[in-house]
């Protein structure tokens, strides 16, 4: 409508009236590239399709169930119940995770896990027994296919333990990972086993040099530790 009607305006041929519709323009695009440039991102992310409305997702440092897709922005509800609004040119250059794609009836679900480091004195096998009761135990995760462990790391001194279980429930990971962290703790002390990652501290004489050897003069000695009371 305005191209239409501009060049009945009066004035519209002034070089004035022509100067002033030019900045107006600028302003305009100017202003309006950021919602731009979401609009087009919203447009490619709908054609993506990396996820949809429910889905548990984590863009960047945020992770929540997506409840509003639009043009614009989307909008996050994180396990505490803070809606958050993010760009989509955000999302869009951001790397998303979706936690809800596999826990469909054909797919096994989502498969979380947790570390514990146990020193090197408790057999490995003892170890799994603990963990796998532990995990059976936890409500919210599927018992097929069966929880497992991995040895993550071989560290100085002890070893990582990680206990794999599959879970159809991605909504709820706070609190399957709380009631884990409890059965595991259960599991252990029934058990026998202290959840400890032990550390060990050797001394040496520092009063030593530590140039080598074949640097040192033939008579060189380490000098002693000497304590000074000026009492």
């Amino acid at each position: 409508m305005v191209v239409v009607i501009f060049p009945y305006l009066p004035g519209s041929d002034s070089p004035i009236f022509k100067g002033v519709s030019v900045f107006v323009g600028i302003l305009f695009s100017l202003g309006s590239s950021n919602a731009i440039a979401n609009m087009v991102a919203g447009l490619v992310i709908t054609y993506m399709r990396p996820f949809k409305i429910g889905d548990f997702i984590k863009i960047g440092d945020v992770s929540g169930e997506v409840i509003e897709k639009t043009a614009l922005v989307t909008r996050i509800r994180t396990p505490k119940f803070e809606d958050i609004t993010i760009p989509n040119s955000t999302v869009l250059s951001s790397t998303s995770t979706n936690y809800s794609s596999n826990t469909k009836n054909a797919n096994n679900g989502l498969l979380i896990h947790t570390t514990v480091t146990i020193g090197y004195d408790v057999p490995w096998a003892s170890i799994y027994e603990a963990l796998i009761e532990a995990a059976l135990k936890t409500e919210l995760i599927e018992k097929t296919p069966a929880p497992f462990v991995l040895q993550t790391s071989l560290d100085d001194f002890y070893v990582s333990y990680q206990i794999n279980v599959y879970t159809k429930h991605p909504t709820r990971q706070p609190l399957i990972y709380s009631s884990l962290h409890q059965n595991i703790q259960d599991s252990f002390n029934a058990a026998g086993i202290e959840i400890m990652s032990p550390h060990y501290s050797a001394l040496r004489d520092g009063n030593t040099t530590t140039i080598p050897e074949n640097y040192l003069k033939k008579d060189y000695e380490a000098p002693f530790f000497n304590i000074k009371n000026k009492s």
